[in-house]
C-alpha cells in the first residue's frame, strides 16, 4: 500500500489539529477523512474502507477519564483488528502511549510533530515496516549509543527505547531519573544524536559537584576582573551549549540559591556573565538527571517545584538492574568483549556458574558495579572462559550487607556513626549538602561530629 492509495481517518476533539492534519496529508492521500467526535468511530468504520487511522490519545469525553485513547484503540481492533493505528499524543501522556503500544497501536507520534517524520511514520506503516519493529532493529543499528553501550532486551529497557526515540525530535526539556549507575548519561546522549541538534554541542555538567561560588561562572560564565580568579573572559556552559545539548547531572543536588539562579536563566532564555550587565539570549535544549526519588524532589524544602516543572517536560525513570535481570548476561558479554580487545585478551565465555552467579547477584551500584566487576575479571583473567571464581564483587557495595548478615558491630552508635562518615565522603566534605541528605541541621550534624570525635 503506498500513501497515494490509502483513506486516512484522523480522530481529535481539538480541531486545530484535525486541521494541521487536512492541510498536511490531503493531497499527499487518496482521501483523507477527519472527526472530532469518538462516538462516531463505529459508524465510520461501517461506512469506509480506512487503510491507518490517527488516533488521539486524550478526549474530553469522560469515557474512562484518561485513558480515552486506550478504549477507542480497543474498540477499532474489535470492529477491524487489520488497521494500523497511530496515536497522537503530548508530551506528559508518553507513559500511556507506550502501553498503546501493548494494546495494538502501531506507533505513536508526540504533538506538536514534525511533518516530515509524521509523513514518514505513515509511509513505514502501510508499507509494512513498522509493523511489529523493535528500537534495536537494523532501522535503529547506525546509532552510536544505542544498541553498542545503551543495551537491553528486557521490557522496561524497550519502553525505555521506544519513549527516546519519540521524544529526542522535540525540544522538550527532559528529566531522567535513576539509580546510581543506571546509565542516565547513555540515554542523554542518546537523546542528544537522536534529536534534530545532534550536529551541535553536547555539553555535560555535574552541577551537584559545583560550590556555590563556581555554579554561577561555571553555567553563565564571566567577565575578566569579575572576581579575584578572574584572568580573562569565560564563556559559560550554556552559551557551549548554543543551540545543542545541555545535560545537568545531579541537579537534585543543588541549593535553594543555586535553583533559584537556574530558573531565573530558563524562564527568561538569556544568561548574563558575572560581571557584565548584558544579557546573552540562549538556544538549548535542557536534559537534566538525578539519582533522588521523585517523591524526594516534590519537597519544596528541597526543590522548587516551579524549576521541577521547567526542566520535567517528560520524566524517563531507569530501572536498577535487579529489576531488569534478564539484560544482566547480554550486558556481561559485552563488556566482556569491550575489555578482552581493549587489554588484548583472547575472546572469553563464561561457563555456567559463573552465568549463575552473575544472575543471582542484586547489584547494588547497577550495570557500573557489573562493568567493572566484568573488567577486572578480564584483567585477572589468561583463560578463555571466566568461571565463578573470577567474579569478584566490589566491597564497596556488599560491605554494609556483610556486616548485616555476620552481624557485626551492630549497635546504633556505630551505624550513625559509619553512616555519617559515609555521607560526608560522599559530598566531598561539604558538611551543608552531607547534612542535608541526612535530614540534620547544620548544628546537629556539628553535635554529632563532636560526639563521634570526627
Amino acid at each position: 500500500m503506498t500513501l497515494k492509495k490509502a483513506t486516512i481517518l484522523a480522530i481529535d476533539d481539538d480541531t486545530d489539529v484535525l486541521t494541521a492534519v487536512r492541510l498536511l496529508l490531503k493531497s499527499e492521500v487518496k482521501e483523507m477523512i477527519t472527526e472530532k467526535n469518538p462516538e462516531n468511530i463505529p459508524s465510520l468504520l461501517s461506512k469506509h474502507a480506512f487503510d491507518l487511522i490517527l488516533l488521539d490519545m486524550n478526549f474530553n469525553a469522560s469515557i474512562n477519564t484518561g485513558n480515552e485513547g486506550i478504549y477507542w484503540l480497543k474498540r477499532i481492533k474489535e470492529l477491524k483488528p487489520d488497521i494500523a493505528v497511530i496515536m497522537i499524543t503530548a508530551y506528559g501522556d508518553i507513559d500511556l502511549a507506550v502501553r498503546s503500544l501493548k494494546e495494538g497501536a502501531s506507533d505513536f507520534v508526540v504533538k506538536p510533530w514534525h511533518n516530515e517524520k509524521l509523513i514518514t511514520t505513515i509511509e513505514d506503516l502501510l508499507g509494512g515496516v513498522g509493523k511489529g519493529k523493535s528500537f534495536s532493529n537494523a532501522k535503529n543499528a547506525d546509532q552510536k549509543i544505542i544498541g553498542t553501550e545503551l543495551l537491553g532486551a528486557s521490557e522496561p529497557m524497550q519502553d525505555i527505547f521506544f519513549k527516546i526515540e519519540k521524544i529526542a525530535p522535540t525540544d522538550a526539556n527532559i528529566l531522567i531519573l535513576g539509580e546510581n549507575g543506571t546509565g542516565k548519561d547513555l540515554v542523554a546522549r542518546a537523546i542528544h544524536e537522536r534529536s534534530l541538534r545532534a550536529a551541535k554541542p553536547f555539553v555535560k555538567v555535574d552541577v551537584g559537584a559545583l560550590t556555590e561560588t563556581l555554579f554561577e561562572s561555571e553555567l553563565f560564565g564571566h567577565k575578566k576582573g569579575a572576581f579575584t580568579d578572574a584572568k580573562e573572559d569565560r564563556v559559560g556552559r550554556f552559551e557551549s551549549a548554543e543551540d545543542g545539548t545541555l545535560f545537568l547531572d545531579e541537579i537534585g543536588n543543588i541549593s535553594l540559591a543555586q535553583q533559584a539562579k537556574l530558573l531565573s536563566v530558563l524562564q527568561n532564555r538569556q544568561v548574563t556573565r558575572l560581571g557584565s550587565n548584558t544579557p546573552v539570549p540562549i538556544n538549548i535544549r535542557l536534559v537534566c538527571a538525578t539519582n533522588l526519588p521523585f517523591q524526594e524532589l516534590a519537597n519544596e524544602q528541597r526543590f522548587r517545584k516551579d524549576l521541577i516543572y521547567r526542566i520535567n517536560t517528560v520524566e524517563i525513570t531507569l530501572p536498577p538492574l535487579r529489576k531488569r535481570t534478564e539484560d544482566i548476561v547480554m550486558l556481561a558479554r559485552h563488556f566482556a568483549k569491550v575489555y578482552a580487545e581493549k587489554y588484548l585478551k583472547p575472546p572469553v565465555e563464561f561457563d555456567a556458574e559463573a552465568l549463575q552467579k552473575l544472575q543471582r547477584y542484586h547489584f547494588p551500584g547497577n550495570v557500573r558495579e557489573l562493568q567493572y566487576t566484568i573488567e577486572r575479571a578480564i584483567i585477572m583473567s589468561d583463560k578463555n572462559e571466566l568461571t565463578g571464581r573470577d567474579l569478584i564483587f566490589s566491597p564497596i557495595e556488599s560491605a554494609p550487607t556483610m556486616e548485616v548478615e555476620e552481624k557485626t558491630d551492630l549497635n546504633l552508635s556505630s551505624i550513625e556513626k559509619t553512616t555519617i562518615l559515609q555521607v560526608i565522603e560522599k559530598h566531598n566534605g561539604n558538611i551543608t549538602k552531607a547534612a542535608k541528605e541526612l535530614g540534620l541541621t547544620r548544628t546537629a550534624l556539628y553535635r554529632r561530629l563532636s560526639k563521634y570525635d570526627i
